[in-house]
């Protein structure tokens, strides 16, 4: 201190020291600091006077930090208080009460609020963004915390002075004190009841535990430790909830998509969870607690982070991370490893941070929820109960950029060919060793696979074998694939040996694919041949495909044969195609007739559809409408129309529209609409809208709307607005202002009346 300083404390008729001056000065004197301390504070109080200005400093000299807000994001190695890692700011239900309680204090009313919730909830940063609106006002804020949080409040509540935060963060440090809490809070509520104080905002957080602690009452005859807390608190708590709600979500969503990108990093962890502020909140310790961790805690960690990113599920056996840990160990921590070491390992990985969360905990799997086993299967055997562990979400995703180019050792792949069991597991895994040329372990893994029941593993064995020349191991893996219910690589073996050359073992692989329920091994048969020109090879195969039920290659060939000419060998085909229940290779030959000039052709062509029950008279006044034959169209349409069809009222009032016969056309658009095509008046109100008509287009509209087409108001007011340059916004399709609405008592724009119309019609 400077001798200003300790000639001031001692010269009477100077201020009263300070606190921390007193301590020092004791501390120097070899004086018990306690008792001055003491001393000092009933001094204070018999004068009754409060310091100018009080405790504290402008709250826009505070760092959130320095309050106890927790940095978000992996940050760097040792904390800037200069430049704060946080996010943008997310409100939610909380905050606006929060906020009531700020305006009510900046409008001269002493008020306290302390927000209850978990660890990492967000409950500091609630307070420090609550309190800003008060920067502006001048406001001081003041955080008791020296020489230590119970000793600083009670030594200063006294002296806080108008307009002042007092930042009880942890209140549990200051409500809690077995020796001064109840005095803390009798002074809180001094402070908030003496006029010559107020106004001041008193803000304060809690976890649950301790909210409970303090309100609970004492049962009778019990001694009642906290009665003044409980007092203080009644009625003055406000819940922060753990997770984000989904307009909260929604909020955060906007924040990433603009630039946050701590808010998108954890969006990618936690939007499932809602957890958001708790993870924001531990990653910077979760990402320390893995550099600094003991060599055998990090070599756990490492042989997690490869497992997940290499595909192994979300819970990982403890005995397979033990085993894999051993090679992520250079030579020297091997030889210092203790009996133990794994006991101790897990035991530090398992330590909370922020948000409780640790690096690696114990969970358990739920149990599946399956139906009843019926007579004709067996329920599934449980897994084998053994202690299993969750990798932190954020160190997962660190693993997987910093290790993405990395290999594991060999005890990773021993240990999971050894202790995992899962089917995915193990073929994930196997993927992910024959892409890093570890074809060994690749090989056991996937065989290890497909005995836990993999059936991609089985497919993957097979396509091995028979690249390798064994056809009889191959097809063998293939079958038991195939029972499995994957039949894919059966059509696969199909392909490779048509290829190679054995017409005779593929189609006998693509006879049992289809005796399997697959027929695209005979399709893809029958599209080789075919397209290797062997007509009659091809044609040979399409029946037994047809006879499995697959028409694909009858349409496909009869296509085939048209585009080279052969018209009697098509339609035969095309007719096979429509006897098995698909007219599809009609319609076809139809449309390449059609399109080839040949009119007649195509017509017989659809005659022949009706004769398999579909009404081609639609289809036929299409055609004659597009070749100029306007009469003979129509006839074919009312035709249609009687049989029932709402396509044909469509085009036919569409026409009569068009040669202008207006009643006609309204006439048959309500016909359609009868039958459900409501769209037809919609078309109607559309072309007189362009015509001019914009009374009789709203009257044909609302009568769309009427019979179920809502969107028809709808499509005409947005049409209206793009046409007038009129948006409900102020603004052009462009961005640019439009003139402002018609003064009261003139006649509002037509897009008013007709959305008005829409909003009323439940659109």
């Amino acid at each position: 201190m400077s001798r200003t300083t300790v000639w001031e404390a001692f010269a009477p008729g100077k201020p009263m020291p300070s606190a921390e001056t007193v301590a020092a000065l004791a501390r120097a004197l070899q004086l018990p600091v306690r008792d001055l301390l003491e001393l000092r504070r009933t001094a204070v109080e018999e004068s009754g006077t409060i310091t100018p200005g009080g405790p504290g400093r402008p709250i826009g000299q505070w760092d959130p930090h320095a309050l106890e807000v927790h940095p978000a994001g992996p940050g760097k190695a040792l904390p800037n208080f200069d430049t704060p890692t946080l996010p943008r700011y997310v409100p939610r239900e909380h905050d606006r009460v929060l906020g009531d309680a700020v305006e009510d204090a900046a409008a001269g009313h002493s008020r306290i609020v302390v927000l209850v919730g978990g660890s990492s909830t967000g409950k500091t940063r609630a307070c420090w963004e609550a309190v800003q609106p008060l920067a502006e006002k001048e406001w001081r804020l003041w955080h008791p915390f020296h020489p230590d949080r119970a000793e600083a409040a009670l030594e200063d509540l006294h002296r806080v002075g108008p307009r002042t935060v007092v930042w009880l963060n942890e209140a549990q440090h200051y409500l809690g004190n077995p020796v001064s809490g109840e005095r803390i809070a009798a002074a809180v509520h001094h402070l908030l009841v003496s006029p010559e104080h107020g106004p001041v905002l008193v803000l304060g957080t809690l976890w649950p535990e301790y909210e409970k602690q303090y309100t609970a009452l004492p049962r009778p005859g019990a001694e009642d430790p906290y009665s003044r807390a409980r007092e203080l608190l009644a009625g003055r708590t406000l819940n922060v909830p753990d997770a984000f709600d989904a307009p909260a979500l929604t909020a955060a969503a906007v924040l990433a998509e603009s630039g946050d990108r701590l808010m998108a990093d954890a969006l990618t962890r936690a939007r499932a969870h809602g957890r958001v502020t708790q993870d924001l909140a531990g990653a910077p310790q979760l990402l320390s607690r893995y550099q600094n961790a003991s060599p055998a805690a990090k070599a756990v960690l490492e042989a997690a982070m490869d497992a997940r990113r290499l595909g192994v599920g979300l819970h990982l056996p403890q005995a397979f991370l033990t085993d894999a840990a051993i090679d992520y160990l250079d030579q020297s921590d091997y030889d210092q490893l203790t009996d133990d070491w794994a006991e101790l390992a897990y035991a530090e990985l398992a330590r909370l941070v922020h948000g409780k969360q640790a690096p690696l905990r114990r969970t358990t799997p739920r149990p599946p929820r399956r139906p009843p086993a019926t007579a004709a299967s067996e329920a599934p055997a449980p897994p084998p109960a053994v202690p299993q562990f969750r990798f932190a979400d954020y160190l997962e995703q660190h693993g997987r950029t910093t290790r993405r180019y990395l290999c594991p050792p060999a005890s990773f792949w021993h240990a999971a060919h050894t202790h995992l069991t899962h089917p995915d597991d193990l073929d994930n895994l196997a993927t992910a060793a024959e892409n890093r040329h570890r074809l060994q372990w690749a090989h056991c893994l996937r065989h290890c696979a497909a005995d836990y029941g993999s059936t991609d593993a089985l497919h993957s064995l097979a396509v091995s074998l028979e690249k390798v020349g064994e056809r009889e191991g191959a097809e063998a893996l293939a079958r038991q694939a195939a029972q499995r219910g994957d039949t894919v690589v059966l059509h696969r073996l199909t392909m490779m040996r048509e290829i190679a050359g054995d017409r005779e073992g593929a189609e006998a692989l693509a006879r049992q694919a289809a005796d399997h329920g697959n027929t695209n091994a005979l399709q893809g048969l029958a599209m080789l041949r075919g397209q290797a020109g062997e007509r009659e090879g091809a044609e040979n195969l399409v029946p037994q495909a047809t006879d499995q039920g697959s028409t694909d290659d009858l349409v496909q060939l009869a296509v085939t044969r048209e585009s080279a000419g052969d018209r009697e060998g098509a339609e035969a085909l095309a007719r096979q195609a429509a006897d098995h229940g698909s007219i599809a290779a009609l319609y076809n030959l139809a449309m390449m007739r059609e399109s080839a000039g040949d009119r007649e052709g195509a017509e017989l062509l659809l005659l022949q559809v009706a004769d398999h029950g579909d009404d081609p008279l639609y289809h036929l006044a299409v055609m004659r409408e597009s070749a100029g034959d306007q009469e003979g169209a129509e006839t074919l349409l009312r035709k249609a129309a009687k049989h029932g069809s709402a396509e044909a009222l469509y085009r036919l009032a569409m026409m009569r529209e068009s040669a202008g016969d207006r009643e006609g056309a309204l006439a048959l658009a309500r016909q359609a609409a009868d039958q459900g095509d409501a769209h037809a008046l919609f078309s109607l109100a559309e072309i007189r809208e362009e015509a001019g008509d914009g009374e009789g287009a709203e009257a044909l509209a609302r009568q769309a709307a009427d019979v179920g087409d809502a969107e028809a108001l709808d499509g005409m007011a947005m049409g209206r607005q793009l046409l007038e340059g009129l948006w409900p916004n102020g603004l052009d399709p462009d961005g640019t202002p439009t003139p402002a609405w018609q003064p009261s008592g003139v006649r509002p724009p037509r897009p008013v009346r007709a959305a008005t119309h829409a909003v009323g019609c439940g659109w």
